[in-house]
């Protein structure tokens, strides 16, 4: 499994202050590699054989190794899940399509804290780019 998780170096030199986003987080000193903040949850944290990749921004692909890894082990397939829908999700969606990867949102593994705009992007945009399926579904259908 690959996890994806953002992390920066102390003093945040790779956040413009200016970021509507990131200058935020860099101000206050969070996400630094190491730190809780920007570690895997303890109950779903990568075994010895997962790779991790670590980001700078929302795209999980934009100045990270992701899509060197992905093609080289030769995985073309996307199971994408996380925090938020709006921003991280929706990111992966559009950028991995672009990428020609087939994309699989899985529905009950991604949250918003705008749920309608999360419907939106469930019910309407994703089912045009990629196959929104519940989790159980998809580990079913890797059996």
């Amino acid at each position: 499994m690959i996890y994806v998780r953002v992390a920066f170096r102390p003093g945040h030199p790779e956040v413009d202050l200016g970021n509507a986003l990131f200058g935020p987080i860099a101000s206050a000193g969070r996400l630094v590699e190491g730190s809780p903040g920007a570690e895997v949850h303890a109950q779903i944290s990568p075994g010895e054989r997962d790779i991790t990749i670590v980001k700078k921004r929302v795209s999980p692909f934009w100045g990270s190794d992701l899509d060197v890894i992905l093609r080289t082990l030769g995985r073309r397939t996307l199971a994408v899940a996380g925090l938020k829908t709006s921003g991280v999700v929706l990111s992966t969606v559009l950028e991995g399509t672009d990428r020609d990867y087939r994309v699989v949102v899985l529905s009950d593994a991604c949250a918003d804290d705008d749920e309608a705009l999360h419907r939106t992007l469930m019910e309407q945009l994703f089912p045009q780019r990629a196959v929104v399926v519940h989790t159980d579904a998809w580990v079913a259908s890797l059996r």
